[in-house]
């Protein structure tokens, strides 16, 4: 399993990512995409998954949390992201560290 990474997204948004060694799988529904997360899970020890499959796995995402591996974590689509993965890093750090220390948009304060 040594550095074996892979990305779970929406069609030919995940070819970019085989460019850079990793492993991709596209999945047309969260239904898919909750399949492939389950199996991948098994052998890889990175996992990306499009922010817009994680908000809607956000369950499946946690239980994997408090294992070492793997890593499951978001990353925009090619549509652009939806900010979850900014949301889920917020939420992150504040949990690590007690207080919120990432910058805002301004507007968003």
């Amino acid at each position: 399993m040594k550095g074996k990474m892979a990305i779970i997204g929406d069609g030919d948004g995940t070819l970019v990512f085989r460019s850079a060694g990793m492993d991709a799988f596209a999945a047309s529904s969260a239904a898919e995409a909750k399949k492939l997360l389950s199996s991948l899970a098994e052998s890889y020890q990175v996992i990306f998954i499009t922010d817009v499959f994680c908000a809607q796995l956000e369950e499946e995402i946690a239980s994997y949390a408090a294992n070492a591996y793997p890593i499951v974590l978001p990353v925009p689509s090619v549509r652009g992201g939806n900010g979850y993965g900014a949301a889920m890093l917020r939420r992150q750090s504040e949990r690590a560290l007690g207080m919120d220390i990432l910058p805002r948009e301004k507007g968003n304060s």
